[in-house]
């Protein structure tokens, strides 16, 4: 009877623990997280419309040093994926508000980009409320979504000491290409 009862009890273990490993690696048992950004072009951008695409997120600040360096490998992470299906995006978490202190407008985000080479679709976070959805709580942060919508594992924080964001992130988009 007890054994009975330890293999029982071990495949509950198993079970619980391989059940919260796919829901906290993956969080895709969740569902798509529904979502609207505005680009620095004007249009909008909505979970919705990137179904059936794999995304990446990359959450950033003009005025955050380690973004200059997080641009360059999101421009050769965009480089080598975008023939696979991949779409790169840049999201500033910085204010439209005039009155704060990391306001900015889109005028200089465009420079920002224009700057560090950058030609990916430059998004707009003001408020966090996307960010905060997506549970980036640090800058830089990525995010990759499935075809389905699903956030991919955890936000990747931080930056590859090497600055090979492909690389770094290689083992996630090939598991949803």
């Amino acid at each position: 009877m007890f054994l009975g009862n330890s293999k029982a009890l071990m495949a509950a273990f198993l079970l619980v623990l391989f059940g919260s490993t796919v829901a906290f690696g993956q969080k895709s048992d969740a569902g798509p997280v529904d979502f609207s950004m505005r680009s620095i072009d004007g249009q909008t951008i909505t979970s919705e419309s990137l179904r059936g695409e794999a995304v990446v997120l990359a959450f950033g600040a003009s005025w955050l040093p380690l973004s200059r360096t997080q641009l360059q490998g999101i421009r050769k992470l965009a480089d080598e994926y975008s023939d696979r299906g991949v779409v790169v995006y840049f999201v500033s978490t910085e204010s439209e508000n005039e009155k704060s202190k990391n306001f900015v407008t889109d005028e200089q985000l465009r420079a920002f980009a224009q700057k560090y080479g950058l030609k990916v679709t430059v998004l707009r976070d003001p408020d966090g409320l996307v960010s905060k959805k997506l549970g980036v709580d640090q800058l830089p942060s990525i995010i990759i979504l499935d075809k389905q919508g699903n956030v991919l594992g955890e936000p990747i924080k931080g930056l590859d000491p090497n600055g090979n964001l492909a690389g770094q992130l290689a083992s996630r988009l090939d598991k949803i290409l």
